[in-house]
Order: C-alpha cells, then sequence, then structure tokens
C-alpha cells in the first residue's frame, strides 16, 4: 500500500510546474494564492518574472479551499488569451489527458463547464477500445478526416516505460511533401503535452500520426535533452521497428489494404532506403514497383526475383519521370524480347537509393541505361535475327567510322544487344551515374561534368546495314548519317539534338539526297 501511494505521489510531481515560467511570456505579473489544507491562512506568491518575488498574507476569501489559484495580469498584446475558444484550445492540447478535469468559468458568475475529462485513451487496454473510439482520437490528434489505414498500439515495458498510440492515415496529409520533412508524432510525459517536434520517427515516417507518452523522461525535458537523450533514442529505435512491423504484417496478410498504403505513401517510404542503412533491408521488402511485367499492379522485389530468367544474375531497372516514356524507351527493347521484367521507377528518390542499396536477396540492381546489359547467357528467342559474318566485318568498319567521327562527343560507339527495333540508343557508362540520375544531379547544380554517352548501334537494324554497306565516295552522306543517328538517340532519351542548327541541315541534306534519287 505505501509503495503504491509513493508511486501514486510521484507522478504528480512537476505537473504543475510544466512550463509555468511561460506564463511571463504573456504576462507581466504573476499571482499564486494558496493556503495550507486546515490553515486558516492565506498566502500571495507575486512576480513580474524579472529574477525576484514577494510573499505576503492574502485575504482568506482569495485563496481556494482546495488546490491553488494562479493569476494572469496579462500584457496588452496578450488579450486574446481571454477568450474561451482560445483557454479550451490550449488546455485540451496541452493537459487534456492528465488524470484531473479542467473545467472552464466562461464569465463571471457562469456555471464551470467540463472541457477535459482527464482520460487518456493510449493507456486503456486494447481490448476495452472500440473501432470508433481510435477512429475520433485519430482524427482529433491527426487532424484528418478520414479513417485510418493501420491503427499501432502498444505499451512497451522494461528498461523503458512508455505507451504507443500511432496511427497510418487512409490519405496523404496536406504536409506530406513539406520541405522541412518533420514528423508530427507527439511527445507526452505522463499524460502531459511536451513537445510534437521530438522527431520520434524518422523523416521517412513522417506520414505516421499519433503520440509517444513516457514515463521515465522528466516533465521538463528540454529541446537539447531531446537531442541527446539516450532514453529518448531508444524510443526512437522501438517505435520505428514497431511500425515497420505494422506495415509488414498488413502487406502479408492484406495486400489490398498494403496496397492503398504504398500508394499514398511509398514514395516517402523509399526515402528511407536512402537514408536508413540499418533497415534496409526491412524498407527492401516493403517497396513495391511498377514494371514491364505488372500492367497496373504493383510487385515486390520478392515477386521479382522469383520470376527471374534462367541466367539472369541482376534486378533490371530503369529510372526516368514519366511511366509511359520509359516503357517506349528502346533501351528496353531486348529485355522486353527476351522476356526480362524491368522496373520502372519514377519517383526522383529513386534514382538515389538505387546508389545507395546495393542489392536484394544477393542479386545486384542494375541500370538499363549505363554500362553493358548483360544480356549475353540469355540468348534472343529468334537467333536467326544475328548479321552474318561479312556483315559483321561491314558493321565494325562503320562502328568505327562513327566513333571517329562523333569525336568528343561519346565516349565510345558500340554494338548494341540491348536493341531489337530501334537502331541507336544512349547509355551511361559503367561506372558513374546513369542517364536519368546524371539528369537529376545536372538540374540540381550538382554534377560538375557530365561523363559522355556511349552511343549504342543495332547491327541487326536495316538502316544501319544499309549505312554500313556505303563505300568511301559516300564519306560525306555517312558523316551526316553519323551525326543524325546521335541526334536520333538523344531524341529517344529525352534530349534535344546537339547542334539544332547542324541538325536541321543534314537532315535537309538528307531528303534533298532523297528527292534527287527519286
Amino acid at each position: 500500500v505505501e509503495a503504491g501511494k509513493a508511486a501514486e505521489d510521484t507522478q504528480l510531481i512537476g505537473q504543475f510546474g510544466v512550463g509555468f515560467y511561460s506564463a511571463f511570456m504573456v504576462a507581466d505579473r504573476v499571482d499564486v494564492i494558496s493556503r495550507q489544507a486546515g490553515s486558516d491562512e492565506a498566502f500571495r506568491w507575486s512576480s513580474d518574472g524579472k529574477g525576484t518575488y514577494e510573499i505576503a498574507p492574502a485575504p482568506l476569501e482569495a485563496a481556494p479551499r482546495r488546490g491553488t489559484r494562479v493569476v494572469l495580469h496579462l500584457m496588452e498584446d496578450a488579450s486574446s488569451y481571454t477568450t474561451p475558444y482560445r483557454l479550451e484550445g490550449l488546455a485540451k492540447s496541452q493537459s487534456g489527458h492528465v488524470p484531473v478535469p479542467i473545467t472552464l468559468v466562461e464569465k463571471p458568475g457562469a456555471e464551470p463547464r467540463d472541457i477535459a475529462d482527464g482520460t487518456a485513451l493510449w493507456v486503456r487496454p486494447k481490448s476495452e477500445i472500440k473501432p470508433e473510439e481510435y477512429t475520433d482520437f485519430y482524427r482529433s490528434i491527426a487532424g484528418q478526416y478520414d479513417e485510418p489505414a493501420s491503427t499501432i498500439h502498444f505499451r512497451a515495458e522494461g528498461r523503458q516505460e512508455y505507451s504507443v498510440l500511432a496511427f497510418v492515415p487512409g490519405s496523404r496529409p496536406f504536409d506530406l511533401f513539406d520541405q522541412d520533412r518533420k514528423g508530427r508524432m507527439k511527445l507526452y510525459v505522463r499524460r502531459v503535452f511536451i513537445t510534437d517536434d521530438a522527431d520520434l520517427v524518422p523523416r521517412y515516417l513522417r506520414f505516421v500520426r499519433g503520440l509517444v507518452d513516457s514515463a521515465d523522461l522528466p516533465l521538463n525535458v528540454s529541446r537539447e535533452m531531446i537531442q541527446e537523450s539516450p532514453l529518448l533514442a531508444a524510443i526512437r529505435k522501438g517505435v520505428t521497428n514497431r511500425v515497420l512491423g505494422d506495415l509488414a504484417k498488413t502487406a502479408e496478410n492484406d495486400a489490398e489494404a498494403y496496397t492503398k498504403i504504398w500508394e499514398n505513401f511509398g514514395v516517402v517510404l523509399k526515402e528511407g532506403l536512402y537514408e536508413d542503412y540499418e533497415r534496409r533491408e526491412q524498407l527492401l521488402k516493403l517497396a513495391r514497383f511498377r514494371s514491364t511485367a505488372s500492367g497496373e499492379s504493383w510487385r515486390s522485389l520478392a515477386d521479382y526475383v522469383a520470376a527471374m530468367k534462367e541466367g539472369q544474375k541482376a534486378i533490371f531497372f530503369m529510372a526516368g519521370d514519366d511511366r509511359a516514356r520509359l516503357e517506349a524507351s528502346p533501351q528496353l527493347e531486348g529485355f522486353r524480347a527476351r522476356g526480362i521484367e524491368v522496373l520502372l521507377l519514377t519517383d526522383p528518390v529513386d534514382s538515389f537509393w538505387v546508389t545507395m542499396a546495393p542489392e536484394f536477396d544477393g542479386k545486384p540492381f542494375k541500370s538499363v541505361t549505363q554500362g553493358a546489359a548483360e544480356l549475353a547467357d540469355i540468348p534472343l528467342p529468334d537467333d536467326a535475327a544475328k548479321p552474318d559474318a561479312e556483315t559483321s566485318s561491314d558493321i565494325a568498319a562503320f562502328l568505327a567510322f562513327v566513333k571517329t567521327t562523333l569525336g568528343e562527343e561519346v565516349s565510345d560507339v558500340k554494338a548494341s544487344d540491348r536493341l531489337t527495333e530501334s537502331a541507336v540508343c544512349l547509355v551511361a557508362p559503367e561506372h558513374g551515374p546513369d542517364r536519368q540520375f546524371e539528369r537529376l544531379l545536372n538540374a540540381a547544380g550538382r554534377l560538375d561534368k557530365a561523363a559522355k554517352p556511349i552511343l549504342e548501334i543495332n547491327p541487326r537494324h536495316a538502316r544501319v546495314a544499309a549505312l554500313a554497306k556505303l563505300g568511301d565516295d559516300d564519306k560525306a552522306f555517312k558523316e551526316d548519317a553519323a551525326y543524325l543517328l546521335y541526334d536520333e538517340a538523344r531524341v529517344l532519351d529525352g534530349d534535344k539534338p546537339a547542334d539544332a542548327k547542324a541538325f536541321s541541315a543534314r537532315l535537309a541534306r538528307l531528303i534533298d539526297r532523297g528527292l534527287a534519287k527519286g
């Protein structure tokens, strides 16, 4: 009994003093009037907040029979704190869950009105809470009007004791893409609101709404303590792991519900692939993608790996701004012809995380717009499409001619095994950023010097084969054709011709030649 009473008394420590001195931000004088229980004497403590105070007897009628009266003499510019609406909002947000009822007297002589009953939903057993109670609380704490997609309610016990009530919203909060990327989880200490700026979840979980109520933190916790506290670090880790674990369970048990969560918040979750090395494998399992084989559905990486072709060694992807443009890209032709699935990554963060996540399930990530296509072990269904030895000799000579003609425009000119329909495409060198990542870095001003691309030419294309058979007497025409092939590759890659005026002149000469022969 004594131990229980001591613990109960401990819960009261500090609750009166939380934020007391912030009263001087709106008041130029504060009076505290009280009396000892059973005493006929009352005293007034008074201070202007400038370092001194005075204590003097007070009329007995000025002190309440029970408790303490705190009087704020407001500054002229703080009159809004006399409005019932403002007072009620402050009481509910700061102390609405302390185990003491709060009443408001709106004007002298009016009846007191209950504005907070001191209940805290998160301290109640889950079995006693109705779904509509969770929904009402979610809407109150999150400022949302939808239904939560997921509710996470647990109490941690052991070295740290804290309760968590968190929600995954049913729709995107309006501030999801704010530049500061701040989380919105609130920190309470023994039911008293402390701050919503404690970074209780990593930035890639900033869509999660709710609270953490700690029994171990001091009520006067400072911003510096929040940043440096080992206790809060442990709480952050525990909350993050629990949220990700809950998402994993939803993904496993209710694919439809998880699809909605991913469509709302997947772009934010993928930031964790770039930022959170410790949980990258866990996040990769949660990630969902559209691909050349997915249609309008979503594919997990586990789905992708299970469907890999015999001889396929990598998880292939292509990054860009628009899915339709990606699907029309010539770089995909050889993969599509071989039935190889390619992930289509259209969020800006995709180009960043693939540089930080080297592999999944032992399979490296490989951009189809960078380096060798690695398709040699997966032959085309129609091997007859390969050029014969004589044609191959002509092609090799033509590739060398194109490389010499283009000079510093490209780093190399190669025969392509990734093209089956188009004549040309551009790819990035094996080392360094792929084509899309290079564009993003350049747009952000973070690229000192762009790498020269590799021009890949399809040796099976009829136009290429015809150009390869031209003799030296057509050198000028072949030079024009070499530049036009390069500009064609640039346009197919989403860029402009390297030199618009020269491009127009070459195109005009090509048309004139055709008309003259016609």
